[in-house]
């Protein structure tokens, strides 16, 4: 046990590394307050309704789709780390105006409601895009390939870390002293955002793609090869489905504010502490595969994972303790975990790197857009059926997914991380 763990610690002598984990912390602190603290500024202030947060969740979703088409080709022919410092200037510059207009005696764009919020998280649904397909190839390039399935570990407990303290200093100092103060909140998301960008601009590798195609291929060309490559590689598209309907399905997280007050009977603070739970059991998933890393059994792992995390997503729908409501919460987000793992290890190990750009924009309107229209899912039909219903039948839903994919690709659940 101490050796696997010697092994698995290794990675953190590699500096460049150790920089890009602080910027990726900062970055998913400061993104997940920063639609919280907008979640609840739009539930609280405006329509108490939960089908506006599955808005929210859309509004950002599809310009993120369509951003996906293009922030792929840009990944795999421009420098990697230039795009991640313009896209974190970009959200700087948008927390910025979102500090503005909730300043108390500044009437910036007061007069716009609501609608400003959603046109700010369209405008971020488009820059998340860009950094989405280039977070994970920029990392693959900064670690060695025999630490591939250690850097993702690694990687989502920054990640889930970062989503663990977001939710929940938005909520609690949105509710400050008994008033609202959504500008602390855009003020402390300001000074994350900084954080992130000061240490990326730290790493000295630039993030030039191997063997750039830039003057042989445009934009769509670069955007079919992308699809025919992840069309054509039956384990990548398995376990990218997998996680796209799991996610799709699975959009518990969206439904939380009206959860935590139409079902617990409780306020903001209790929101953000709700809203970190899978984040807190992702980080302690990813200790435990700190030790125990999932490569023999990959497969077999990813698919008892996404059936776990089901099961207890439809847990959570029957809870009516909030503390019960925490557990299931909090077993969802760790077996969500393993998933994540295995998928990106399998991105990095699978992909070439003059490809990682496409691959990881075509992963991302997979997965990362799937979480937005998964929680618009959720509120579309937790207003058709009802609260409780919706969350409930999502994580059947996801259940029956696994078994389709099973069937689909039966060799799925005998991957073995080591034989790639």
């Amino acid at each position: 046990m101490p050796l696997i763990k010697a092994e698995s610690l290794k990675i953190f002598k590699i500096k460049e590394f150790r920089y890009y984990v602080i910027a990726r912390f900062f970055l998913t602190l400061a993104i997940q307050m920063q639609f919280a603290t907008i979640s609840l500024q739009i539930y609280y202030e405006y329509t108490k309704e939960e089908f506006t947060q599955g808005l929210l969740g859309l509004t950002e979703a599809i310009p993120f789709i369509i951003a996906s088409f293009f922030s792929g080709h840009f990944a795999d022919n421009f420098s990697r780390k230039r795009i991640f410092l313009f896209g974190i200037a970009a959200l700087i510059i948008g927390s910025v105006l979102l500090f503005l207009n909730a300043l108390p005696n500044i009437a910036l764009f007061k007069s716009l409601g609501q609608v400003w919020l959603f046109f700010v998280i369209f405008l971020f649904g488009i820059i998340r895009s860009f950094l989405a397909a280039t977070t994970q190839p920029y990392l693959s390039q900064i670690v060695p390939r025999n630490m591939y399935t250690h850097s993702a570990t690694f990687n989502s407990t920054a990640w889930h870390s970062g989503a663990i303290m977001g939710p929940v200093l938005a909520g609690i100092i949105y509710s400050l002293n008994n008033s609202f103060n959504p500008y602390l909140c855009h003020a402390f998301v300001m000074l994350f955002f900084l954080t992130a960008f000061i240490f990326i601009a730290l790493i000295k590798h630039k993030g030039i793609p191997e063997k750039i195609e830039q003057s042989k291929e445009g934009i769509v060309e670069g955007l079919k090869e992308g699809i025919k490559f992840v069309w054509g590689n039956k384990l990548i598209l398995s376990t990218l489905s997998l996680d796209l309907f799991a996610v799709l399905f699975g959009g518990a997280v969206a439904l939380i504010p009206a959860f935590t007050d139409k079902i617990l009977h409780m306020g903001p603070e209790a929101y953000g502490l709700l809203r970190t739970a899978p984040a807190v059991g992702a980080v302690v998933m990813a200790v435990i595969m700190i030790f125990i890393p999932p490569q023999k059994k990959a497969g077999l792992a990813l698919m008892l994972s996404v059936i776990a995390f089901g099961v207890f997503t439809v847990l959570f729908a029957l809870s009516t303790s909030y503390f019960l409501a925490f557990a299931m919460l909090f077993l969802t987000g760790a077996f969500d975990n393993v998933s994540v793992v295995v998928r990106h290890s399998i991105l990095q190990l699978k992909t070439p790197d003059n490809m990682r750009g496409r691959v990881s924009a075509i992963n991302s309107v997979f997965i990362g857009s799937s979480n937005e229209i998964g929680a618009f899912e959720s509120g579309f039909t937790a207003k058709l059926f009802g609260l409780v219903p919706s969350i409930a039948i999502g994580g059947i839903m996801t259940i029956l997914v696994v078994f389709g994919v099973d069937r689909l690709n039966p060799k799925l659940k005998k991957l073995n991380l080591n034989d790639l």
